[in-house]
C-alpha cells in the first residue's frame, strides 16, 4: 500500500437535494472529487417522460444549472473533479448541456459520459428470452417505461483515466460514483474485492447527503443546527479504510450511530449486498470514532460479483389521484372516517351508473390518529385530524370524479371540514417497477470522451451462491431476572429505507450489553406480529457484530411501494420510528435513567 488518499464530498442524495451542499464542500473544504447521486428508482420513469416530450431532456437538469454553473471556476481553479449519475436517461443531452454552460462561463473542463445502461432498445430480445421479475416471476409487462441496467464503477474508472474531469452517467448503483474515483486513483484490479468492497461502502456512506450527517439520526434532538447541516466527507486510503467528516463550521453530527444508520440504510441481506462490481460482506465493519465529528470506518470485505446485471424497469399500470381534509372539532377522527366511507360509496355508485366501473383500490388514513401504527396507536379523542383520500382507477375520468365529490364534503358532510384550499390535486399515472437480471455479456458500458467511444469490458463474475455465507452467531442473554421494561429508543439506533414494495430496519445497540436484550426480544416473529397490520410478506433477521447490530428486511411492507403505493408513508419512512417503541425486558438498573443520546465523540 502507498498510503495516498483521496477526500470525496458527497453533494446529493436525490434530485431535488438541496442547492447549498456542492458550494458548501467545495468553499468549506479540501476535495479531490465531488459526487453525486440523483437517481431514486421512480426517477427514471419521470426522467423518460421528460425526454419523450423533448428528446434533448431526460436528464437532471439543476445539475447543470445552477449546481455545475455555480461552481464551475472554483473547481477548475482547485483541480476537484466530479461524478454524477445525472444522465439519467439522456447523458449525452446533460453533457452537452453543461458543455454549453462551461463554454459560456469559460471553463475548460473535460466532460465524459457513460451509456450502455438503457435497454429500451433490446425490450423485444428481453421478452423473447422470457425475462420474469426476479421477486415475483411475472413476465416483462407490455408497455415499458423505461429499462435500465445498474452499471459499475468500472467505467467511471475508465472515464478518469481518459483524462475525465467531469463523468456524467445514466443508471449506475449509487455507490458507484466513489468507488469508480477510487479504482482510478488507486488502481484497485477487478479482483481486488475487499478493496472494491470498502469503496462500495464509502460511497453507500456519502450516497444519501446529510443522512449521513445528522439527517433523519435516532436522536434528533442532539444533532445541531440543521439550517447549515453539513454534507459528508471521506477520506480514503488505498487499503479501503475510510474516515468521515464534515466541513468545518457547519451544523450535523458525524458519530457511530449517524454513520451505522446509514451503512444499514436500504440494504437486505448485510453479508450479500449484491453490486456489479463486487458482493459486499459489512457484517463485520466497525465504526470507530477517531475526533470531534469524526469517524473511521474499517472492515468491509468481498467477494467475486455475479454474472448478471440488476435492470430497474418502470412501467404504467392506470391511474391515482390522493387529497387532505382538515377536519377539526369534537369526535374529529370519526367524522373523519365517516367523510371517507360516505365519499367512496358515493363515487362507487356513479362509476356504476357510467359503466366505468370501480375503484382498483382505495386507502384512507386519518392523520393525527396515528393511523399508520394500527393496533399500537395512543390517541383516542384528537380534537383536529387530516384525512387522507387515495384511489386508483384505469381511467382518469373516474378518479377526477372522486377529487369533485370529496371536495362537495365541505360543504354535503362534517362540520369543520376545512382546508387551506388552492388547487385540486391532478390526477397522475401509476408507476410500478419491474426488476430482472440480464447477463453481464448483454451490456455493453461505453465511455464517450472527444466525439471517441470507448467500449468498457467489466469483470464476468459467477452465479451467487447463498450458500457459502458463513452466518456470525448473535450473542444470547445468559441468566438474568428480567424485572424491567424499556422502550427500544433507549437501547438502539434505527433507520429504515425502502426497496421497491421490501423495506429494512437497521437496528444498532448504543452499548454492546445491551445487544443480547434487543435481540431476544426482536425476533423475526416479533417484528412481524408488531407490523402485522403493515407487512404481509417475510420478515428476515440479520446480525451485524461489527456495529452491535440487525437489520431485518420485510417484503410486502409498502403497500407497492413508490408512487404505486397509496400509503401516507410509501417509502417506509417512519417504520424505524414506530419500531422504537418496542419494549424489550431487561434487568433492572441496566439502562441508567439518563443514558439516551450521543455526543460527536460518543
Amino acid at each position: 500500500m502507498s498510503g495516498k488518499t483521496i477526500r470525496i464530498g458527497g453533494a446529493s442524495g436525490f434530485w431535488g437535494d438541496s442547492m447549498m451542499a456542492a458550494r458548501q464542500l467545495v468553499d468549506g473544504t479540501d476535495l479531490d472529487y465531488l459526487v453525486f447521486d440523483y437517481l431514486a428508482e421512480i426517477t427514471m420513469s419521470i426522467l423518460a417522460r421528460a425526454r419523450a416530450k423533448d428528446e434533448t431532456m431526460g436528464y437532471a437538469t439543476d445539475f447543470v444549472t445552477p449546481t455545475m454553473k455555480t461552481i464551475a471556476r472554483q473547481i477548475e481553479e482547485k483541480g476537484v473533479k466530479v461524478i454524477a449519475n445525472a444522465g439519467g436517461v439522456n447523458p449525452e443531452g446533460c453533457a452537452d448541456a453543461l458543455q454549453a454552460v462551461f463554454d459560456k462561463e469559460g471553463v475548460n473542463l473535460n466532460i465524459a459520459y457513460v451509456t450502455g445502461d438503457d435497454l429500451m432498445d433490446r425490450l423485444l430480445d428481453l421478452r423473447k428470452q422470457g425475462i420474469e421479475e426476479m421477486f415475483t416471476g411475472e413476465p416483462l409487462p407490455p408497455d415499458m417505461m423505461s429499462m435500465n441496467a445498474y452499471l459499475g464503477a468500472r467505467p467511471i474508472a475508465d472515464a478518469l483515466g481518459r483524462g475525465a474531469d467531469i463523468v456524467i452517467t445514466g443508471r449506475v448503483v449509487d455507490s458507484a460514483v466513489t468507488l469508480g474515483a477510487c479504482m482510478h486513483e488507486f488502481a484497485w484490479r477487478d479482483d481486488e474485492f475487499d478493496q472494491l468492497a470498502a469503496g462500495s461502502l464509502a460511497g453507500h456512506i456519502l450516497e444519501c447527503g446529510a443522512q449521513a450527517t445528522g439527517g433523519l439520526h435516532t436522536d434528533w434532538d442532539k444533532v445541531p443546527d440543521w439550517s447549515n447541516i453539513g454534507y459528508p466527507v471521506a477520506e480514503i486510503s488505498d487499503d479501503g479504510t475510510f474516515v468521515v467528516e464534515k466541513p468545518p463550521r457547519t451544523g450535523g453530527l458525524i458519530s457511530k450511530g449517524t454513520i451505522a444508520e446509514q451503512m444499514l440504510y436500504e440494504i437486505g441481506d448485510p453479508q450479500a449486498y449484491i453490486l456489479p462490481d463486487v458482493v459486499c460482506d459489512f457484517s463485520d465493519v466497525v465504526i470507530e470514532a477517531t475526533g470531534d465529528n469524526q469517524v473511521r470506518v474499517s472492515g468491509a470485505r468481498g467477494s467475486v460479483p455475479t454474472d448478471t446485471f440488476k435492470v430497474s424497469g418502470t412501467y404504467a399500470d392506470g391511474f391515482r389521484v390522493g387529497m387532505y381534509l382538515t377536519i377539526g372539532g369534537i369526535d374529529a377522527a370519526s367524522k373523519a372516517k365517516k367523510t371517507a366511507d360516505a365519499v367512496f360509496t358515493r363515487v362507487s355508485r356513479m362509476l356504476a351508473e357510467t359503466n366505468l366501473g370501480d375503484f382498483t383500490e382505495t386507502s384512507f388514513e386519518v392523520l393525527g390518529t396515528e393511523s399508520s401504527y394500527g393496533p399500537h396507536t395512543r390517541i383516542k379523542s384528537p380534537r383536529e385530524v387530516v384525512l387522507k383520500l387515495a384511489a386508483k382507477h384505469p381511467k382518469p375520468d373516474a378518479l377526477n370524479m372522486m377529487v369533485r365529490e370529496a371536495t362537495s364534503s365541505a360543504t354535503s358532510m362534517a362540520p369543520g371540514t376545512t382546508g387551506m384550499g388552492g388547487n385540486r390535486p391532478k390526477v397522475s399515472p401509476v408507476v410500478r417497477l419491474f426488476s430482472c437480471l440480464v447477463p453481464k455479456a448483454a451490456v455493453t458500458p461505453t465511455v464517450h470522451r472527444q466525439s471517441n467511444m470507448f467500449p468498457v469490458t467489466v469483470f464476468d463474475g459467477v452465479p451467487f451462491n447463498p450458500a457459502s455465507i458463513k452466518r456470525p452467531t448473535g450473542p444470547e442473554i445468559l441468566a438474568a431476572n428480567l424485572t424491567d421494561t424499556v422502550p427500544l429508543v433507549k437501547l438502539a439506533w434505527a433507520r429504515s429505507g425502502d426497496k421497491g414494495n421490501a423495506s429494512n430496519i437497521g437496528v444498532i445497540a448504543r452499548k454492546i450489553e445491551y445487544l443480547p436484550y434487543i435481540r431476544a426480544a426482536l425476533t423475526e416473529q416479533a417484528v412481524k406480529q408488531y407490523f402485522a397490520h403493515l407487512v404481509d410478506g417475510k420478515v428476515t433477521r440479520f446480525d451485524l457484530p461489527g456495529i452491535d447490530g440487525l437489520n431485518f428486511l420485510m417484503t410486502e411492507a409498502l403497500g407497492g411501494g413508490g408512487i404505486a403505493s397509496l400509503r401516507n408513508d410509501p417509502q417506509g419512512k417512519a417504520l424505524a420510528q414506530m419500531l422504537l417503541d418496542f419494549e424489550v425486558a431487561v434487568p433492572a438498573g441496566l439502562v441508567p435513567p439518563d443514558d439516551t443520546g450521543e455526543t460527536a465523540i460518543a
